[in-house]
């Protein structure tokens, strides 16, 4: 045993014990609730039959569940698309101290703090062709506009919804990236004569992956997990437009009562984001180390 290595101290153990318990009745056993129901046809509540994997396949041959798949995909890379270049602007656009800097962080923060229901009721009222403001200028300029009657003005009305309410989240996060630099990487660049292009590229960005990364995996997760908002604007429509994954299993589990379905697709749904989430980690983690190759070869 090497003399510098400290003994674990096997008490420490009891002092998280609280938490591991109160984890396992927040999350371990509500997940094998729905993994027990998932494998069984609830007929009634004294009578239950096992089915296996019934529920899985019968989901996943879901049609409907497809098509709200590939419009999750859709809605969710394209926030990534919008929010986080938006977001990294914001940040660099910031003051960096004084009064102006803490009114910014103020101002960025309040619709965070929106709850996502009155998110959803706002962008109603907001998008009203009679009294909204926006659907009201639209129809000004000529625009026909109505986001319960068309679907492809529906979902663009979700995605700026969502753009706005969570813009700020990357900024913040952008900006806590950006303060995190050593000046001494500003005063070198500034002596080698760097652009503020070069800056960017050389010096902010590779600096802010880790930042970035965090907002991506936030991002992605929370806009695969949609549910509030568009439901309190849109109610999934026009038709199936703005139908998500989320209100696609809460009509299966609340509206239908199909407990079985519902639980074979949550889990399902639970793997798509664990599986999805993988895949973004990973894929920033080699575009990363390639960047830093190449810098160093450079």
């Amino acid at each position: 045993m090497n003399p510098t290595t400290k003994p674990v101290n096997q008490k420490a153990w009891w002092l998280i014990l609280p938490v591991i318990v109160c984890v396992a009745f927040s999350a371990i056993v509500p997940l094998m609730t729905v993994v027990n129901y998932s494998v069984q046809d609830i007929i009634s509540p004294e009578r239950r039959v096992f089915v296996g994997t019934e529920w899985f396949a019968a989901v996943l041959r879901d049609e409907e569940l497809h098509a709200a798949l590939w419009r999750q995909l859709g809605f969710s890379l394209a926030v990534l698309a919008l929010e986080l270049p938006l977001g990294v602007a914001l940040a660099l656009a910031m003051p960096v101290q004084g009064w102006k800097s803490s009114a910014v962080l103020v101002l960025l923060a309040l619709s965070l703090l929106i709850p996502w229901n009155v998110v959803g009721t706002i962008w109603q009222i907001y998008s009203r062709a009679d009294i909204g403001l926006m659907g009201r200028v639209l129809q000004q300029l000529g625009i026909d506009y109505s986001y319960t009657g068309n679907a492809t003005q529906a979902w663009l009305t979700v995605l700026l919804m969502d753009v706005w309410h969570w813009t700020p989240l990357v900024a913040l996060l952008a900006f806590a990236g950006l303060r995190a630099i050593p000046h001494a990487y500003y005063q070198a660049a500034c002596i080698d004569g760097a652009s503020q292009y070069a800056v960017l590229r050389h010096i902010q960005l590779p600096r802010l992956r880790g930042v970035l990364m965090i907002a991506v995996l936030l991002r992605f997760m929370d806009s695969f997990m949609i549910y509030t908002e568009p439901f309190v604007l849109t109610g999934g429509g026009p038709g199936n437009a703005t139908t998500f994954l989320s209100q696609y299993l809460t009509t299966k589990a609340v509206g239908q009562f199909d407990l079985g379905p519902a639980a074979a697709f949550s889990l399902i749904y639970f793997l798509i984001i664990v599986l999805l989430c993988f895949v973004l980690y990973n894929g920033m983690q080699r575009v990363g180390s390639g960047r830093d190759a190449g810098t160093a070869d450079a």
